[in-house]
């Protein structure tokens, strides 16, 4: 069950007092912030074929997602990385709300969408495609292009590279294209150059342990995570290989971490919300073994690794996990995707959040290039 309003009530007012303590200003960050009320959006659902491949059954999944301006002609679909909602294209949803069709979704384990139950191997990049292209079906909609952030940006990449005869065009934001062509790499292989990244080591070989501790205190993991330039996690945040939080060691609730920077008190209350119903159990698909072997099998059995559609790479330049325009030219992504435009903007992990006004600018010129919106007044999409 969720807390009430006055419990909500009580617990800011020893937040305020608890960072007041600490020097913090708790009126500077929230009340500065626009909101766009989660509550104000209706959720619908689409039924999907799954499988637990862990015993071998066949599931059906409902993946929640918001549907909004469905007459118009084309179609954003927005996928989130971790941990996220789908609200965390609030600023992106207003933007294009008006232009474009939008569909955003909870992808599989998040919020309200639901799993087929094995964290460790029914969470590839295939199964995240599938949900995609089943949330598509649903809404009646035969071509989009995929808007992604963190792993959503390997999603809708992924999206482009195995259906671009749906996926028209790709969006990615703050993670570059990872490519599975050549040999399988172990995160282990990665750390020595990009040691927050060591994280990932403790979500793959002691995931029980992580989704324990990431559920401890849900409030203090959400706040933890979702930082900015302005408003960092300590430095040695995400080089744990047995422990996420450890980074904030010396914090002993979320009273004392700053509140999120990007959302105001409602808008954290509703992802708290949203993670104290569904829990960290089946959000970390992107980080087991079995998911990213099994992904990178399927794109080695098919062969091919390019992009052949239009794609954006918009990539932070302050991101505390890894210097990801570096990590693109060792990757050689641009050799894979010719159609490639690359833009960076000086923010943090969260941009579409940090730097909203000149992430959507860079997008608003590349989708009028790419895939422009249909002029006013001109007829509305044909439904499947």
């Amino acid at each position: 069950m969720g807390k009430t309003a006055a419990q909500r009530r009580a617990e800011r007012v020893l937040a305020v007092m608890a960072m007041c303590a600490l020097g913090v200003d708790a009126a500077a960050g929230q009340d500065a912030v626009k909101a766009v009320d989660p509550h104000s959006f209706t959720a619908n659902f689409a039924t999907c074929g799954a499988v637990n491949r862990a015993t071998g059954e066949a599931k059906e999944i409902k993946i929640s997602y918001i549907d909004l301006n469905a007459d118009a002609e084309k179609t954003l679909i927005m996928v989130h990385g971790w941990p996220s909602l789908w609200h965390s294209w609030k600023y992106q949803i207003e933007e294009f709300k008006d232009d474009y069709h939008l569909l955003v979704p909870n992808l599989r384990g998040f919020g309200e969408s639901t799993h087929p139950g094995d964290v460790q191997s029914s969470g590839t990049m295939a199964d995240m495609v599938s949900d995609l292209v089943c949330v598509l079906e649903e809404a009646k909609v035969s071509k989009a292009t995929c808007v992604g952030h963190d792993w959503g940006s390997q999603v809708c990449y992924e999206a482009a590279r195995q259906r671009p005869d749906i996926f028209e065009a790709v969006v990615g934001l703050c993670i570059p294209y990872l490519p599975y062509n050549g040999p399988f790499l172990g995160i282990e292989q990665l750390t020595p150059m990009l040691p927050k990244l060591s994280y990932n080591l403790y979500f793959e070989h002691k995931t029980d342990d992580a989704v324990k501790e990431l559920n401890t205190d849900i409030r203090r993991t959400l706040r933890g995570t979702l930082r900015s330039v302005d408003s960092p996690p300590p430095n040695k945040f995400l080089q744990q290989t047995d422990s996420y939080l450890h980074g904030w060691a010396s914090v002993d609730t979320y009273l004392q971490i700053p509140p999120i920077p990007f959302f105001t008190s409602e808008e954290e209350d509703y992802w708290v919300d949203q993670y104290e119903k569904s829990k960290f159990d089946y959000t970390l698909n992107f980080y087991t073994y079995g998911n990213r072997h099994a992904s990178w099998e399927f794109a080695q059995s098919q062969g091919n690794f390019t992009i052949p559609v239009p794609a954006l790479s918009v990539l932070p330049t302050r991101d505390p996990v890894a210097n990801w325009v570096l990590a693109a030219k060792l990757l050689k992504s641009g050799q894979l995707a010719p159609k490639l435009t690359t833009e960076t903007v000086a923010a943090a992990h969260w941009l579409q959040l940090e730097k909203y006004e000149e992430v959507n600018a860079i997008m608003r010129k590349w989708l009028n290039q790419n895939y422009p919106p249909a002029e006013k007044g001109s007829k509305p999409r044909d439904e499947l």
